[in-house]
């Protein structure tokens, strides 16, 4: 398995040696990063109708899912909570910020969509199935495994070019500190969870190095260990993502590590204009490489923990 980690971390590892000077080729390669999230969503979505006993296997997905969540979560509460009071981190002024959602139901609607995306999958590959048999669904995983590379590849290019230096991150000790306190606190929650889930220490410990960064996590973990798994893993992810929207505008402005934080790897992105919007410009930069830490941790890390 050490070697399949290899030849999954190559993609990610070439595509970050990437330099890319030209905006739009940049935008090329963002939206080619969210086209291969949908295809692969899509695709998992196909690969969960191959299950025997559909509906009993979706219920498992769903209570397992919700067990994975309480658990980490809880120790993501905790610790940051703690590390709120010891760092002495405070928002700034609330401003009102251009294309930031103006409702938490706007800003949810971009997350719930990929759970359309999966739900269509699994409509779509039942259809498939009642046409043209089961043999579609080991095509449907090949064909995940290709457009996984040709993503990893994009996000490596994108993390190449964020814009964050190396200098910059090692020096935002506020930014460090939090991606480290979520970090940890996730994979002593995962540890946790592995024998109520009935998994093993390194795969508990996989489900919950996703840190938020469901359209990987995913993925990965599907690729690895089942869709039954990978839809685990997307759910539990996605549901911080959710709850982060609620929460960021409530605790930001007297817990504003905990608020930060809590978005795991999306607080330098989807939950970053709610991150501005609430807690004021002061709280960008320390999202931003809290986000970009944890963003640069999880793949490789999902991926190590897989291949023990």
């Amino acid at each position: 398995m050490l070697s399949g980690l290899l030849i999954v971390l190559l993609p990610l590892v070439l595509g970050y040696l990437v330099p890319v000077q030209d905006a739009r080729l940049m935008a090329l390669v963002n939206r080619g990063v969210n086209a291969s999230i949908y295809v692969i969503l899509l695709l998992m979505g196909v690969s969960l109708a191959g299950l025997d006993n559909l509906a009993g296997q979706l219920s498992r997905l769903g209570g397992q899912a919700l067990l994975l969540f309480a658990v980490i979560s809880a120790c993501n509460l905790v610790a940051l909570g703690w590390l709120s009071h010891r760092l002495g981190l405070t928002a700034g002024t609330s401003t009102v910020v251009a294309g930031a959602p103006t409702s938490k139901l706007a800003a949810m609607v971009g997350s719930l969509s990929l759970v359309g995306v999966v739900v269509a999958g699994v409509v779509i590959g039942l259809l498939l199935e009642w046409l043209a048999g089961s043999g579609l669904f080991g095509a449907a995983e090949a064909l995940a495994e290709w457009v996984l590379y040709a993503l990893l590849g994009l996000i490596g290019c994108q993390l190449r070019n964020s814009g964050m230096p190396l200098r910059q991150i090692v020096l935002n000790r506020f930014g460090l500190a939090i991606a480290l306190t979520l970090g940890g606190s996730s994979l002593v929650g995962g540890l946790l969870s592995a024998p109520l889930l009935d998994l093993t220490w390194n795969e508990g410990l996989a489900m919950a190095a996703g840190f938020g960064w469901y359209s990987l996590s995913g993925i990965l973990i599907g690729d690895q260990l089942g869709p039954l798994l990978g839809g685990v893993a997307f759910f539990n992810d996605l549901a911080r993502e959710l709850l982060a929207f609620v929460l960021i505008p409530l605790v930001i402005r007297r817990h504003a590590a905990l608020a930060i934080g809590y978005g795991g790897a999306t607080s330098m992105d989807f939950t970053l204009p709610v991150i501005q919007q609430h807690g004021g410009v002061a709280c960008v930069p320390v999202a931003v490489v809290s986000g970009f830490i944890l963003s640069l941790l999880s793949p490789p890390l999902i991926l190590f923990l897989l291949s023990l």
